[in-house]
């Protein structure tokens, strides 16, 4: 049998019990459509393309990618999925840690 613990407050999850909740979040590159110039199209794109390529060879895969597309998947129960509807980025929690002035 799969065994779920809630991602949150980490309580045991069994799937024939209470509720239990899933959360997928996918953070993903936003493109906006481009008008294409004359300019961009008598560009040497081969050479631009192969500049990218020679800047990306020392970088680590896995930070390019995260750079495109990440997804998150977390296991909740019912008393952490009603608290993460409330405030689901956590911006009460950034309001009470105090900064110092640096």
């Amino acid at each position: 049998m799969v065994h779920y613990t809630c991602d949150m407050c980490g309580k045991p999850l069994l799937a024939d019990e209470d509720t239990r909740y899933v959360v997928k979040i996918e953070v993903h590159a936003a493109y906006d459509p481009m008008e294409i110039t004359d300019e961009d199209l008598a560009k040497d794109q081969n050479g631009e393309i192969q500049d990218l390529l020679d800047q990306m060879a020392d970088m680590d895969a896995e930070k390019l990618e995260e750079q495109v597309y990440k997804s998150f998947r977390f296991d909740l129960c019912p008393s952490c999925q009603a608290k993460y509807l409330q405030d689901p980025l956590f911006r009460s929690v950034r309001k009470r840690i105090p900064f110092g002035d640096n």
